[in-house]
């Protein structure tokens, strides 16, 4: 059974693959390497024994998608990571948010749609609720406007594949709305791996941490929360990755109750920049220098999951805690520094 994994190269995708080839899926993996690295390749291949398949394209490129499906006519199920996924960045260039996160969808769902059967897990994100007005979030929250653009492309990307699969009649579909993202493989053979600035929270704290930036920036401390720091729900990517992994199974045993299905995925925990701040130092053993900043555009004050669906109905629960996750990546950082 040959599974195609979008962005296979990536944070969330890597893990993803490795969890997909440890259960004894054959797994192809599409990348355009534009923040990822080709190293990733073997990495993975030293966890689990396999390199998987791998080819190089823009899934931008409509001609290209469709000779590669017409290359892997065997593919029967789809995780889609490759998107941009900046908050901050996606409000000062919307046009390539919307063009990289929309236009890759459209050109595979076109594809998907042509086959008899096929099985697509969306990678979405907590992002489409907004600010929601309830905690924690649960799936029955309102879709609310979008505060960034790539907020609005996991929107309009979940309505794309609704649409889809009203009029694909073999196709099935899960979006995974997931929290926040931290951590990296037990091994430290994969993890995070931004290309320039980090642009998510922890790879910036563990490269303070080395010495690679002078101090980490804490965007806003006037949020209504305990410490007025934002709070998020910080998942271990390995737990995030498992998740995938059922949800495609429920697609390919045929248990989901409708073509297309959503589930929160996290931990149930929110966490404050600062509690998290304090919780490397704890684990890293090493005071990190930060300084409050304005906030940011496009930001929540506090997002975390009520992930008793995901619980329920797909038999998944996060094992990690908070401080496993940060001690996970604080690992991956000075291996891959050292």
């Amino acid at each position: 059974m040959k599974i195609l994994v979008t962005g296979g190269l990536g944070f969330i995708g890597s893990h993803v693959v490795v969890e997909l080839q440890q259960k004894g899926y054959d797994v192809v993996v599409i990348d355009n390497l534009s923040n990822s690295s080709i190293d990733v390749l073997s990495g993975i291949e030293k966890i689990t024994g396999t390199k998987p398949e791998f080819e190089q394209l823009d899934l931008r490129e409509k001609p290209a998608v469709a000779s590669f499906f017409k290359k892997y006519q065997d593919i029967t199920g789809v995780i889609h990571f490759a998107a941009s996924k900046a908050v901050g960045e996606s409000v000062k260039n919307p046009l390539l948010y919307y063009e990289n996160n929309l236009n890759a969808l459209i050109y595979i769902l076109q594809q998907l749609q042509e086959k008899k059967q096929a099985q697509f897990i969306f990678s979405s994100s907590c992002t489409v609720y907004g600010q929601a007005e309830i905690l924690p979030i649960t799936e029955n929250a309102p879709v609310q406007k979008a505060l960034s653009p790539y907020g609005n492309t996991k929107q309009v990307g979940e309505e794309i594949i609704i649409d889809t699969c009203n009029v694909a009649k073999g196709l099935d579909a899960i979006a995974l709305r997931y929290f926040n993202p931290i951590g990296a493989h037990e091994s430290a053979e994969i993890g995070e791996l931004p290309l320039g600035t980090p642009q998510n929270l922890v790879p910036y704290i563990t490269q303070t941490a080395l010495g690679l930036r002078d101090e980490l920036s804490v965007f806003g401390d006037d949020y209504e929360t305990d410490d007025g720091t934002a709070v998020r729900d910080y998942i271990h990517v390995v737990d995030l990755a498992k998740a995938h992994v059922l949800a495609l199974q429920r697609l390919l045993e045929h248990k989901n109750k409708s073509a297309f299905e959503f589930f929160n995925i996290g931990t149930g925990t929110g966490s404050s920049v600062l509690e998290v701040v304090k919780a490397f130092e704890k684990v890293s053993k090493k005071p990190l220098s930060y300084k409050i900043v304005p906030r940011r555009d496009g930001d929540v004050t506090a997002a975390f999951a009520d992930t008793k669906k995901a619980n329920d109905v797909l038999g998944w629960k996060s094992q990690y805690t908070l401080e496993q996750a940060l001690a996970s990546a604080w690992k991956w950082e000075q291996k891959i520094r050292a």
